[in-house]
């Protein structure tokens, strides 16, 4: 994963990017949670102690991402943890490398 992240302002950590905020939509409307997608922290976890998703949450977003975006996103994968982290890091990762 890239150092990318590391070099972004301070302030705007809190910030969705225009992408980020895309993303987010997804993730609530594939998962049909009850929160505003703007709602959620781009550096906040997705699992657990964050926004509370689990395994089967994330099964359900990458087929969404992987319909929406063209990126297939391996359940073996070693990165996933580090890509599910947040939506930030995950958006990064979504945005580098999507086919559509």
């Amino acid at each position: 994963m890239s150092d990318d992240l590391d070099i972004l302002p301070h302030e705007d950590l809190a910030v969705q990017t225009p992408f980020e905020a895309e993303l987010a939509a997804l993730i609530v409307t594939s998962l049909q949670l009850e929160i505003d997608a703007a709602d959620i922290a781009p550096a906040d976890a997705l699992f657990n102690e964050g926004l509370g998703l689990d395994s089967i949450d994330a099964l359900e977003l990458a087929l969404a991402i992987s319909r929406d975006y063209g990126l297939e996103l391996k359940s073996d994968d070693a990165d996933n943890r580090a890509v599910f982290a947040c939506l930030r890091s995950l958006a990064h990762h979504v945005e580098t490398r999507r086919t559509h």
